[in-house]
């Protein structure tokens, strides 16, 4: 049974971040602004202007006491120990912002928004260095650990992209889509109706690995090799969409939450790194001085992934209620789930130890 955090909001809780801390960050729509102590009391509150709904929440890693929120087109940098008006407001998005990602040198501010625009700031002079596109809305966008200049962003173009802050084009690009047509797959028929719209992202501790989730159900574990990536893995656990993916803080440990009430837990390290040479890896490697097709890529790195055994979940949580969002904390020396969904409460569940 899951524990319920209320009191906190009035309004479908949207997005949930965690500080070093240990303190919770809530936004809900009507810009609705909360913070939660470990034991689930709304330890401050704050109602953002213009009543915009609050889409995304993050704290600075390097200054657990500085929480950067989006709400519409606006940054709003706050104190947690003031819950006050904004130190700060930054306006840099044309559209309303779906995901903000702060790198772990606490140097620079990634803002994705409906416009496809991802908005990079540089947090020492509060300029933007860089704008990047999607040709439709960037539903996600996350640092790299360990690489405080790289970013991964996903979208509602069925594309992943990986991208340097050296550059304004991607270093590469995966169409999911495409991927699905050319692997011949049983579901590629279906995917005119159920397109692998990219919903969220999440980056391994190691940097290399991260996980997409999707419209299609599917779960999709991609590796980064210098200036591209590769399929490693796919499974699928869900009925619905995908709506998030998070890379928990041991190896290879990954939460996804669902359109379809459920959050599962995955240990995925088994099926990472563990590809056999094979006819189509000898190939991509001679033709790694090529400028090659990131369709043909994923083919030929998808014919390899089938040596992998199937993924099953390692725990399944029935939650019940469309998941809007998915956190992890520790509390009373154990690890929890936090779930946003619908409803104005968060539901906490206990995680297995590893």
């Amino acid at each position: 049974m899951a524990a319920k955090w209320t009191g906190g909001h009035s309004s479908s809780i949207l997005c949930l971040n965690v500080n070093t801390e240990g303190v919770v960050a809530s936004g809900a729509e009507r810009g609705e602004l909360t913070l939660w102590d470990g034991g689930g009391t709304p330890a401050g509150q704050l109602q953002l202007a213009k009543a915009d709904d609050v889409t995304s929440v993050v704290f600075s890693p390097h200054h657990p006491t500085r929480l950067y929120t989006s709400h519409g087109e606006t940054i709003s940098l706050l104190d947690v120990r003031s819950l006050k008006e904004p130190v700060e407001r930054f306006h840099m998005n044309e559209e309303e912002i779906n995901c903000l990602s702060v790198n772990e040198t606490d140097s620079f501010l990634a803002a994705a928004d409906d416009s496809g625009a991802i908005k990079i700031m540089d947090l020492e002079n509060k300029k933007v260095r860089r704008s990047l596109r999607h040709s439709n809305i960037c539903s996600s966008v996350v640092f790299r650990p360990q690489r405080p200049r790289s970013l991964i962003s996903c979208g509602l173009d069925m594309q992943v992209m990986l991208w340097n802050l050296q550059k304004a084009q991607p270093l590469w690009t995966t169409n999911l889509q495409e991927c699905e047509a050319e692997e011949g797959s049983p579901q590629s028929a279906g995917q005119f109706f159920n397109p692998p719209l990219a919903h969220s992202l999440s980056v391994a501790s190691c940097g290399n690995i991260f996980g997409c989730g999707a419209q299609d159900g599917k779960v999709r574990i991609f590796r980064v090799t210098g200036i591209k990536f590769e399929s490693e893995l796919e499974f699928q656990g869900h009925s619905l969409g995908v709506s998030q993916v998070l890379f928990m803080p041991e190896a290879y440990w990954l939460l996804t939450g669902g359109n379809d009430g459920k959050v599962l837990l995955w240990d995925i390290s088994s099926g990472i790194g563990k590809q056999q040479k094979s006819p189509a890896k000898s190939l991509q490697r001679r033709k790694t001085q090529a400028p090659a097709s990131t369709s043909k890529d994923g083919k030929l790195n998808k014919m390899a992934s089938k040596e992998h055994a199937i993924v099953l979940p390692k725990l399944t949580i029935e939650h019940g209620e469309k998941v809007n969002w998915i956190s992890c904390a520790e509390i009373k020396g154990s690890k929890r789930v936090l779930v946003a969904d619908q409803s104005s409460s968060i539901s906490v569940y206990p995680l297995p130890e590893p």
